[in-house]
């Protein structure tokens, strides 16, 4: 994928992941992962915006 949006929305989800694994800061986490995704969401395809879906899920579950 060549969207930079795209990129840093699944880094964003995975650093949230971790800092929930790690007992840190998952509510400030989780709300930049947000972000991100709905930026990314807004200029993506249809291929990335399912995988950022999937992304979105992901994220539901930390919350």
């Amino acid at each position: 994928m060549s969207n930079p949006l795209f990129r840093e929305a699944r880094q964003a989800v995975h650093t949230a992941k971790a800092s929930s694994a790690a007992g840190g800061d998952v509510e400030s986490s989780v709300n930049k992962a947000k972000n991100a995704l709905s930026s990314a969401y807004a200029n993506s395809n249809v291929e990335e915006q399912r995988q950022l879906r999937t992304l979105q899920d992901e994220l539901n579950t930390l919350q």
